[in-house]
């Protein structure tokens, strides 16, 4: 009977959140593969046969951010029944995220991406990609409030209310790491959300 290799004397999963941590403080080009076989615990040739290469541990070091630290804030988008309410609990929720005790202040998917060597521009794009996929997490929230008659705003301004709100989560994330307070967020988020009846009125019929 022919022999088979040896088993894995890792739990690939324990591995994984130990990746994910230090992609999280050092981001995707300050984390070396030599570094990742050190704080993993296992060698080079281990992290490529479980996990692939570098590029390939990082994908699945973000799906793995995406179910942990990432699901509070989408949770809360769907959670609400109000769509006023839903977009203050994903920014209430993204500033209880980024300034935990036991994790770096920052988004991962904001903070973490490389800053324009040729070579990472496949996970540029990726991070690219997934930060357009949480802009249209916000506007099918507040489709779905139009839909539902909570929400008065003109289809065609969706688009840039979306933005809006996706820009101030990147910011409460810069404002983290920059050694923003949680009070401090919430501040920023009060006045974000002060702005919501001027941004979702429907625009006046009547002339000048």
């Amino acid at each position: 009977m022919a022999t088979r290799g040896r088993p894995r004397t890792f739990d690939p999963d324990t591995a994984l959140r130990q990746a994910l941590d230090l992609f999280w403080e050092r981001g995707y080009e300050g984390t070396s593969l030599s570094d990742l076989a050190q704080a993993m615990g296992i060698a080079s040739a281990s992290i490529y046969a479980c996990f692939g290469s570098k590029e390939d541990l990082f994908r699945q070091v973000m799906a793995l951010y995406g179910t942990t630290s990432g699901e509070p804030p989408r949770r809360a988008l769907h959670e609400h029944p109000t769509t006023r309410a839903a977009i203050h609990a994903m920014l209430r929720a993204t500033a209880d995220e980024i300034t935990r005790p036991d994790a770096p202040h920052y988004c991962m998917l904001i903070l973490a991406a490389p800053t324009g060597a040729v070579e990472n521009r496949a996970i540029q794009e990726f991070l690219a990609d997934l930060r357009r996929d949480m802009r249209t997490a916000v506007q099918d929230r507040l489709a779905r409030g139009v839909a539902d008659g909570d929400l008065t705003a003109p289809p065609a301004a969706l688009d840039a209310i979306a933005r809006y709100y996706t820009t101030v989560v990147q910011g409460l994330s810069v404002q983290a790491r920059d050694g923003a307070t949680r009070a401090e967020l919430e501040a920023v988020i009060t006045c974000a959300m002060a702005a919501w009846d001027t941004l979702t009125s429907a625009p006046s019929r009547t002339g000048a």
